[in-house]
């Protein structure tokens, strides 16, 4: 990495500085306040020539560019002499997870607009959390998130972690039209598709999806105005996903050079590709180097990256458009800063600093059908980055960001205001609406609390399967029975998730009670009840079974804290403030049957 990124930790450092020493102020959106950027060097994003002008802003729209602007009556203005105005950055591929860098929802977004990065396709969530997490959006300064649906195969890469609520996951052309149209309800911006299992020559490959499924999938998503953007990453797959009219890879190839045969398919469909090179890269940016250069896996990394940044040169040279995502989110990729780097490999690979520029802006702009940015042209919304130097000769300047603008409003630079919860790590916690979870006599399927329930068990290739259904309960209405077949992991389970706010997005506060009371019988497995809340936070206790109904008493104080998944961390002290789940795992020896039932479970 260039030296000079640090300078966006610093400017991040500084505009959280500036915030926390101002006046709050309401969340970023376009007002009736004139804003003009007056004396700048602009590259608009287009094939013109960078050239000098003044900008004015308007209710959060460009109204004109000229040299002769003045300043309207109560504007505000800045001299920008000497920077130079871009487009805001787009990254169409990013994923805002809790095992990212930073982890937390306003610091990824604070990240971003460090970044000059004004919008985001997050390729993470499960579609129960788009409307609570759009509703979180709207109250902090942030880049315009949109939400990708996930589709996969069963066993396939994407689905190898999230349960089916998550990831939906398809075999066949008509389970392909029913996925599309069962994610479409909670009306996503765009569909992404794992198509190819393809494990990079490091890992047992994972199941890959049929040419005629794609295409089902395809064809429904178009009907109904969303674009497909596919997980596809060897070149035979490639030509699938142009076949089947996907609108853009997003990845680069990795297996082999891209032929003749590739290319004509793209042009054919115009399909585009999004390289993601700053995932790829063999030593991440907050990666030290490896201590073995040798290790099989090590050189097998970097054979793949040789072969990416000369697809991407490829397919450049050959006219196809080129995007800039990051995989943002995933271990070594960090948010906002990622891009950047983006950026700076697209001019390794052989674009030029402008072509990379047009990359990140008109380009993902027509890509995703946001003809309302992406360049600086009257009546384009004013997401703008003034940065210092000449990025169109050195990409290495966008580093020195000086202020970012979305829909006229700054949201990163000198003065800037950012709203509260810009400084805050989660949603306030929320009083439960009633003690009851659930008692499995709701017609639709979901709790008493209106949260969907998912299954979860162990990932990989050799998964444990599990069946979660509703039963009659003899003399009692009905009672969720869960079902497995263990997995040959050491560790193999099975459970149910039971979110305790929409999506499990806001925390909630459980104080007002005492512990928690279930009916359960079931076999001789390790069964443990779970409470999850903020951060990876867990708390468990185990629960005795029986082959008949029993009724169970947890008080809270008897949870054991545990370590967040995956981190060395000091086990979780109880507070009850910060609670999102309650999960109910079933263990045993692998390959091992389990089984409970469960039924009326509350609070009290």
């Amino acid at each position: 990495m260039l030296p000079a990124s640090r300078t966006v930790a610093c400017a991040l450092a500084a505009a959280l500085l500036a915030f926390a020493c101002a006046a709050p102020s309401p969340a970023v959106a376009p007002t009736g306040d004139a804003l003009l950027i007056a004396n700048a060097t602009i590259f608009d994003g287009t094939t013109r020539a960078p050239y000098a002008a003044s900008v004015l802003i308007e209710n959060g729209r460009i109204t004109a560019i000229g040299n002769a602007l003045s300043t309207p009556r109560g504007a505000q203005r800045i001299d920008a002499k000497g920077a130079v105005l871009l487009p805001g950055l787009i990254d169409v591929h990013t994923h805002w997870s809790p095992g990212g860098s930073p982890a937390t929802l306003p610091q990824i977004a604070n990240a971003y607009l460090a970044a000059g990065v004004t919008t985001v396709n997050d390729f993470h969530e499960a579609p129960e959390a788009y409307a609570p997490r759009r509703e979180w959006l709207a109250t902090i300064a942030t880049p315009d998130v949109r939400f990708a649906a996930r589709i996969s195969t069963p066993l396939g890469h994407g689905a190898d972690w999230g349960d089916e609520a998550t990831t939906q996951w398809v075999n066949s052309p008509a389970a392909a039209r029913a996925a599309v149209d069962e994610v479409a309800a909670y009306k996503p911006d765009l569909v992404k598709a794992f198509t190819d299992g393809w494990r990079y020559n490091n890992d047992p490959d994972n199941v890959s999806m049929g040419e005629d499924t794609l295409t089902a999938l395809v064809a429904e998503a178009h009907a109904k105005g969303l674009e497909v953007f596919t997980h596809t990453v060897t070149l035979e797959r490639g030509k699938q996903a142009a076949r089947a009219g996907v609108d853009a890879l997003a990845h680069s190839l990795l297996d082999a050079p891209v032929d003749a045969e590739l290319i004509e398919l793209m042009r054919k469909h115009g399909m585009r590709i999004t390289p993601t090179l700053a995932v790829y890269e063999p030593v991440k940016m907050d990666h030290a180097p490896p201590a073995d250069a040798q290790d099989r896996r090590v050189a097998q990394r970097r054979r793949n990256f040789a072969t990416a940044l000369a697809n991407v040169r490829t397919l450049h040279d050959a006219g196809i458009t080129v995007l800039v995502g990051t995989d943002a989110g995933m271990p070594g990729t960090p948010h906002g800063r990622a891009t950047l780097r983006e950026l700076e490999l697209l001019v390794q690979a052989g674009l030029t600093p402008a072509d990379a520029l047009r990359a990140g802006t008109a380009a993902n702009a027509a890509a995703l059908g946001l003809g309302d940015r992406g360049t600086i042209e009257v009546g384009k919304r004013a997401d703008l980055v003034l940065v210092a130097g000449k990025p169109w000769d050195n990409i290495a300047d966008m580093q020195r960001i000086e202020r970012v603008f979305i829909g006229g409003r700054q949201v990163h630079g000198p003065g800037t205001r950012l709203p509260p919860g810009n400084a805050q790590t989660a949603l306030p916690a929320k009083k439960i609406a009633a003690a009851l979870i659930d008692d499995f006599e709701q017609a639709s399927g979901r709790t008493a609390l209106d949260t969907l329930r998912t299954d979860e068990a162990d990932g990989g290739n050799d998964r444990t399967v599990q069946v979660t259904e509703i039963v009659a309960r003899e003399g009692e209405g009905h009672a969720l029975s869960m079902q497995a077949r263990l997995s040959h992991k050491p560790k193999a389970y099975a459970g149910v998730i039971f979110p305790l706010s929409l999506g499990s997005v806001a925390p909630v506060d459980l104080r007002v009670y005492r512990g928690i009371r279930f009916d359960i019988r079931g076999g001789d497995g390790n069964e443990r009840i779970e409470l999850r809340g903020l951060e990876g936070r867990r708390w468990s206790a185990p629960v005795k079974l029986d082959k008949q109904w029993r009724s169970v008493e947890i008080p809270f104080a008897e949870l054991k804290g545990l370590a967040p998944f995956g981190r060395e961390q000091p086990v979780a002290v109880w507070t009850g403030n910060d609670l999102q789940q309650v999960v109910f795992t079933a263990g045993g020896k692998p390959g091992e049957k389990v089984w409970f039932e469960l039924d009326n479970l509350r609070f009290y």
